[in-house]
């Protein structure tokens, strides 16, 4: 098995859904789908928590405000997701201590780069009126980290390569709109504040 593909797919994975991760890698290994999966990610016990958090994920995800609360809360999760699941399976590989560090940070600053461009994005999705965008973008998100993990099984650079290239082309969009970011964080700061100058309260 080569490690690095799989460590930068699941690292970009990890921090975008973590618990969804989890449930398709250790699926993919219970059902005998990919033979390289790491037996800890196959016990039945990682699995049903990994479901529980990813049904109450599924559905904050997708509600306004809430998911950025929940995307801060995972700020330190995700990337030890990803750092968990690289030393997974570069022990699955019988790497040294060395090359399980290495993975392990590799998976963990794919997550939090990943994760970053998540966060952002929904920041600048919140600015939106309608509700129904941040529950488009959610199954978006997840459908990508099924498709692009289930490309590991036999296309495991294919999928690396897509899961970089998302991850530039997410960072490029969250740049783009940045302004909506700020305002979203202004609006955070001063909830109270009147967003329309020319019609101060009372006014006509």
């Amino acid at each position: 098995m080569d490690i690095a593909p799989m460590v930068v797919t699941s690292g970009w994975a990890s921090g975008t859904n973590a618990y969804a991760t989890v449930l398709i890698l250790g699926g993919m290994g219970r059902l005998g789908i990919d033979d390289s999966t790491p037996a800890m990610l196959e016990r039945t016990d990682v699995l049903v928590v990994a479901a529980i958090l990813f049904v109450i994920e599924f559905v904050a995800d997708k509600i306004p405000y809430l998911d950025s609360a929940w995307d801060a809360v995972h700020t330190v999760v995700r990337p030890l997701v990803g750092a968990w699941i690289g030393a997974l399976y570069a022990g699955v590989g019988d790497a040294d201590t060395a090359q399980q560090l290495a993975a392990a940070l590799g998976g963990g600053g794919m997550a939090f780069g990943s994760h970053s461009v998540k966060a952002g994005f929904r920041m600048a999705v919140n600015t939106s009126p309608e509700p129904f965008t941040n529950s488009v973008t959610s199954l978006g998100e997840d459908g990508a980290v099924l498709v692009v993990l289930a490309l590991t099984v036999n296309h495991p650079w294919l999928a690396a390569g897509i899961a970089l290239f998302l991850l530039v082309l997410g960072a490029a969009l969250v740049l783009f709109l940045a302004t909506r970011i700020r305002r979203f964080l202004r609006r955070r700061r001063n909830p109270r504040k009147n967003p329309n100058p020319h019609n101060p309260p009372g006014g006509p």
